[in-house]
């Protein structure tokens, strides 16, 4: 058993996010094992966006505060409010972040391997595909 104690005990920055998103993103890194379960708590500012990405072995989301979209490819990107729960699929390729009105924060529990595609267009992240 690991406990992970909150930042108020020991405080670390967060950090900028930019390889692989677009926009204003910032994420804390709360829990990573050996096995690649990670857990990380995201800000992203209005607009901001991962790009396309997909999880070896799936992907929670759990929003803690604001307004998002996400989008599963091939599909139209749906809202996301405070309290909504996201699974998304073992090598499902879809994006997430921020509504063009809001931030968003959200928990995400990645399980296994990342793998990281291209950015999401303009026109994709609209919803005017």
């Amino acid at each position: 058993m690991e406990i992970v104690r909150g930042s108020r005990t020991d405080p670390k920055p967060s950090d900028r996010r930019t390889a692989t998103f677009t926009g204003v993103v910032y994420g804390e890194p709360l829990l990573a094992t050996a096995d690649g379960v990670a857990v990380t708590s995201v800000f992203f500012a209005p607009g901001a966006r991962t790009y396309w990405h997909s999880h070896e072995h799936g992907q929670v989301l759990r929003v803690l505060d604001g307004h998002g979209l996400v989008c599963a490819q091939g599909g139209e990107p749906q809202r996301l409010d405070a309290g909504d729960l996201v699974w998304a699929l073992p090598g499902e390729a879809h994006w997430h972040g921020g509504a063009p009105d809001s931030m968003l924060l959200h928990l995400a529990i990645s399980l296994g391997t990342t793998n990281w595609l291209g950015p999401v267009a303009d026109d994709e992240y609209g919803g005017t595909r």
